[in-house]
């Protein structure tokens, strides 16, 4: 019996796979924040979390007491390690789940809510982090060391853009810089259709040594389950594997005596222990899954496979080889697909969409700088890694110079750019261009009216896959209402600065911990329809009681404070407020109509607005109006006629605004 062949990692992951997480940027703050507070109870003081597994245990009970975890974990130990991994891989936290440096410098960041960029690449300051944090983390592979984002930037750089093929199966496997360079190679010929991304993956594992050992030994010795089960280096335990060997057998037979054992093949396809690569080996052999078709079948309902159409022993073994590998391999890289995306989108620098990762705009610029000097660093561990240093401290290689770096981004948009200030003018312009097609490409009004339904509804799991997944549902009622009111404008007016929302470099929202503000602020200027006037909408989920307790005083307040703190400029324009969420509280249309005539005072009481101008709004109006093409001038015109109306609040709201014919073109 030849020895055991060990399994040795081949790529790399960021986090962890154990723990996956929705609304990302704001776990991890909102867990910062958890832990601080964690270890400053009296109880904890003094305590260690290393083979603590009483203390782990009480800090999931803490989580819980504090609903960022629901239900009961069987081991509440290992949760809390699992959900705190991946804040300590990336340097937030220490090995003692204490709070580092840098996770220190997020967290002030977070709670201060300001996320305005401060830095060269006008990313958000908390993406800034994050970028130099990725940049310092490294992850042991094999006993060597290996920067998975800084991999990353160069292979993007060098090949432009990863296709998501690339990015999950072929990029992870960046572990050494021959590799790396092997698989960019690689790449670039699957392009060409020289290659397929399959043989690329498929001749990285053949140059590690137990693939060839295992290789060697399928090929030379007598074929029996213990065989079969050695050769397929299953990372848990070889006895995972022994449903390959009546896979095995069956294929033989199917191969070189044409026995018509179709759907034995199938069965013996559902009784793989993983069940993606099961999944994998049915689509590869057969044309339909369908039990009756293929008895009905037999042989025919077959692929014409490389493997059923072998003519030796050894051709025979070493494609079942392959394809047993293959699969495996593909399952493996495909579980940390979006594990690998997440952390790398919170750096701001990369965009997912259309089937690509590439760089945003500007880091695509400096990264072109500095390419080729990123091996330099790519396959090193760091000591700095929870310090929060600036990026010369990281490597020397990512100081550039501003000035060329602005020229660089002027020549790629072919504009001139000079400086800051014309840098961030054409960064905004490109950005508008990117948010006119994703609403073009995502929310059309059929789409935002579907939105709108799911609100009302609360179909909460279908509004995150609609959207996303990284912000809260509020957070994203907040950002379709602002595409719509965008739409209902004509695409007039700088929505992406009037959402007061932090977003994605894909434009898509996310959620901190501390929350947004929740006003959408917008400006008009002056045209034949209105004069020039601020409108600040506000959106809420809440209905009933709930309504009542949680918007009446901050509506109120939000434009009472706007209207004080610009009351110069208020002289000869108009500020006023729509109130929209799903279900209107009776008793809130009575506040703000009641608003009308009463004096809004500032926090000392020495200064005062008389009278604030709220309408409220259902999502059933909006939808009308997407439906019928009524524009914002006419929406301006009914809600100043109603404002200017009587009636009792109740009535008026059914009659004025509600029932209003011009919701359906009239």
């Amino acid at each position: 019996m030849a020895n055991q062949i060990c399994f040795k990692s081949y790529c790399w992951a960021v986090g962890t796979t154990s723990y996956r997480t929705d609304k990302f940027n704001m776990n991890i703050e909102l867990q910062l924040a958890l832990l601080k507070e964690f270890w400053e109870l009296p109880e904890q003081i003094g305590g260690t979390w290393r083979k603590n597994n009483a203390l782990q245990a009480r800090y999931y009970r803490f989580l819980k007491s504090r609903e960022f975890v629901k239900g009961d974990a069987p081991r509440p130990d290992k949760d809390a390690r699992e959900k705190t991994s991946g804040l300590r891989d990336i340097g937030l936290l220490d090995d003692g789940r204490q709070i580092t440096e840098a996770g220190l410098a997020l967290l002030k960041i977070a709670q201060s809510g300001d996320f305005t960029p401060d830095n060269l690449l006008e990313i958000p300051k908390d993406s800034y982090l994050y970028f130099k944090q990725l940049l310092k983390t490294a992850c042991c592979v094999d006993q060597t060391y290996v920067r998975p984002f800084v991999v990353f930037l160069y292979a993007v750089s060098r090949l432009d853009y990863l296709t998501y093929e690339e990015f999950t199966y072929l990029l992870p496997l960046c572990i050494d810089r021959q590799t790396t360079e092997k698989v960019i190679e690689g790449i670039r010929l699957s392009r060409l259709g020289a290659l397929q991304y399959e043989e690329i993956l498929l001749s990285v594992l053949m140059e590690m040594e137990n693939y060839r050992q295992a290789l060697q030994l399928l090929q030379e010795e007598e074929i029996e389950e213990s065989v079969i089960c050695n050769i397929g280096i299953n990372r848990k335990s070889a006895r995972y594997d022994k449903p390959y060997y009546i896979l095995y057998q069956i294929l033989h037979r199917i191969a070189f005596q044409q026995e018509n054992l179709a759907l034995e093949l199938l069965e013996a396809t559902k009784k793989l222990t993983n069940g993606k690569v099961g999944g994998a080996w049915r689509k590869y052999f057969f044309r339909s899954v369908n039990k009756r078709a293929i008895a009905k079948g037999g042989l025919s309902m077959l692929n014409p496979v490389k493997i059923l159409q072998t003519q030796s022993e050894q051709a025979f073994r070493r494609e079942f080889f392959r394809i047993m590998h293959l699969f495996k391999a593909k399952a493996t890289l495909a579980d940390y697909f979006d594990l690998n995306r997440r952390y790398f989108k919170i750096t701001g620098l990369a965009l997912f969409e259309d089937g690509r990762v590439k760089l945003d705009i500007l880091p695509k610029c400096y990264i072109g700088q500095i390419a080729d000097r990123l091996p330099e660093f790519a396959f090193t561990k760091t000591k700095l890694l929870e310090k929060d240093v600036p990026l010369e401290a990281i490597h020397a290689s990512l100081t550039v110079d501003s000035g060329r770096l602005y020229r660089q981004l002027g020549q790629l948009l072919q504009t001139p750019v000079f400086d800051k200030a014309s840098a961030h003018s054409v960064i905004k312009k490109e950005r508008y261009d990117r948010m006119q097609k994703l609403i073009d490409e995502k929310f059309d009004n059929d789409t935002l009216i579907t939105l709108l339904s799911h609100f009302e509804n609360r179909k909460d799991e279908e509004i995150r896959a609609m959207v996303t997944d990284n912000a809260d549902i509020p957070t994203i009622f907040e950002y379709v209402l602002a595409i719509v009111w965008y739409i209902l404008s004509g695409r007039t007016g700088d929505v992406l600065a009037y959402m007061n929302l932090s977003l994605e470099t894909d434009l898509l929202p996310k959620t901190h911990a501390g929350g947004g503000k929740a006003d959408i602020v917008w400006q008009y200027e002056k045209t034949e329809a209105y004069p020039k006037h601020t409108l600040l909408l506000e959106a809420t989920l809440a209905d009933g009681a709930n309504q009542r307790r949680m918007e009446m005083e901050p509506v109120s307040r939000h434009l009472g404070d706007y209207c004080l703190e610009h009351k110069p400029e208020l002289k000869n324009e108009e500020a006023y407020c729509i109130f929209v969420t799903t279900f209107l509280n009776t008793n809130v249309i009575s506040d703000f109509r009641a608003r009308r005539f009463m004096e809004y005072y500032n926090a000392a009481g020495t200064d005062y607005v008389t009278g604030l101008k709220i309408l409220p709004m259902q999502t059933a109006e909006l939808k009308k109006a997407l439906k019928s093409g009524i524009t914002y001038p006419q929406i301006y015109k009914l809600l100043d006629q109603a404002h200017n109306s009587g009636g009792a609040p109740k009535e008026w709201y059914e009659t004025q605004i509600a029932q209003a014919g011009v919701w359906n073109g009239v």
